[in-house]
């Protein structure tokens, strides 16, 4: 579903209407496009988190299990908003983010992927389905769908 308002054009990624339950992950970074990108996180708090930008679709199967053990499994599906993060589950999270890698823009010769890592600058933001990323292009976030 789309809208627009304050000259920037909406896009929701909604599991109700992309198919629930098929499994999904994108990366969007950070970028004055016009587009804004939303998507339902925090477990059960069902929060909308939005960001600027453009989309880059990760593919696979079961891309999310290793975030979903440590978001639905250890952390109970309530959340993580400015959680003060254990230093052993920090470290899986940490190693689930690097799990994925996006190939260069056009601007790049990139014949392997980058790997992405997780912004600690923003860890306050890391929630279910919204994790802040740094890619190769820049800041972003890595979501899927929320597990409400």
């Amino acid at each position: 579903m789309t809208h627009t308002d304050d000259d920037k054009r909406h896009i929701f990624l909604d599991p109700d209407s992309v198919g629930a339950g098929q499994g999904w992950m994108f990366v969007i970074v950070a970028a004055p496009t016009g587009v804004v990108y939303q998507n339902q996180g925090g477990g059960f708090g069902c929060i909308q988190y939005r960001q600027e930008g453009y989309l880059i679709p990760l593919f696979g199967r079961d891309l999310d299990v290793d975030l979903q053990e440590i978001f639905v499994g250890e952390l109970k599906g309530q959340g993580s908003r400015r959680l003060d993060w254990p230093a052993e589950l920090l470290d899986r999270l940490r190693a689930a983010v690097a799990e994925f890698g996006v190939y260069g823009s056009g601007r790049h010769d990139d014949a392997l992927p980058t790997w992405l890592a997780l912004d600690e600058s923003r860890l306050s933001e890391v929630d279910e389905a919204w994790v802040p990323v740094l890619t190769p292009h820049g800041p972003g976030v890595l979501v899927w769908e929320n597990s409400d």
